[in-house]
């Protein structure tokens, strides 16, 4: 697929990804308008005005895909089960992002009949693109990643994010209280799409979440398969786009840690 400026898709991407994260970097120290969705949930104004830009320049480009974002679910009709769909965060750890935390990103993945086809997760403070197209392997700034090579939870660095939700919070703690001290350490990472980036390259060896929505995930999940990773739902069942709850990590780690987990109330979907 080309897009109307005659480049590949995503190379696009990409360009949209850096286009985007330049105001990031831009709006990172200046003084941000703070909303409520929910208990625990924010959005800020530089939320909303790059998902916009992400929106328009996706748009221009390919006119005929339909757009899932964040900030846009409620506001129209949505289906991503049809044809080609963009699904977009503008800022993956906004919670960090407003509190002035370096450690967010944004995502831009994209859908045909609910399989993830492409994505880009960029992290602009960094300059880290980890970019990935089913089949053709995973990728930070072009170089060739992989998950971890660790062959036991005894020498991994785990992350792990709390749920917005108090029980998944809670569930999500149940798993590395049975592991302690057994493991390395453990990370709260502030934005599971970075969680997941960083177990594609190896950086850490297991991600687990008690529940996240498709713009969380969508990069997250082909970058660890086409790193040689392992991605599952909470129960160990194949991830979807809208699988409840994920852990990603190599094979071995993986079981493991599906052993270990089984019978808590992490598991239970």
């Amino acid at each position: 697929m080309l897009s109307k400026s005659g480049q590949t898709c995503l190379h696009t991407v990409i360009q949209v990804a850096l286009d985007a994260g330049s105001v990031l970097r831009k709006k990172f120290t200046l003084d941000k308008t703070i909303k409520y969705k929910g208990l625990r949930d924010i959005v800020t104004d530089v939320d909303l005005l790059v998902e916009k830009k992400i929106r328009e320049n996706l748009k221009e480009e390919f006119p005929e895909i339909g757009f899932v974002g964040e900030e846009s679910v409620g506001k129209e009709d949505i289906d991503y089960k049809e044809g080609y769909k963009w699904i977009v965060d503008p800022i993956d750890g906004t919670r960090n992002f407003a509190a002035g935390i370096p450690f967010f990103s944004l995502v831009i993945g994209l859908s045909f009949n609910n399989k993830i086809i492409l994505a880009v997760n960029y992290d602009p403070l960094r300059n880290e693109m980890f970019s990935v197209e089913k089949g053709k392997g995973a990728f930070l700034n072009k170089k060739k990643i992989n998950v971890s090579t660790k062959n036991s939870l005894e020498q991994s660095i785990v992350g792990i994010d709390l749920s917005y939700d108090a029980n998944g919070a809670i569930n999500t703690i149940e798993p590395i209280i049975k592991m302690w001290p057994k493991i390395q350490t453990a990370r709260i990472m502030g934005s599971a799409a970075l969680g997941l980036s960083y177990v594609a390259s190896g950086r850490t060896d297991l991600y687990f979440h008690y529940q996240l929505q498709p713009w969380d995930q969508v990069a997250g999940i082909l970058l660890v398969n086409e790193a040689g990773g392992v991605v599952s739902d909470r129960e160990g069942k194949k991830i979807k786009i809208f699988s409840n709850g994920i852990v990603a990590a190599n094979k071995k780690i993986h079981m493991e840690f599906l052993e270990i987990s089984r019978g808590l109330d992490f598991t239970k979907i």
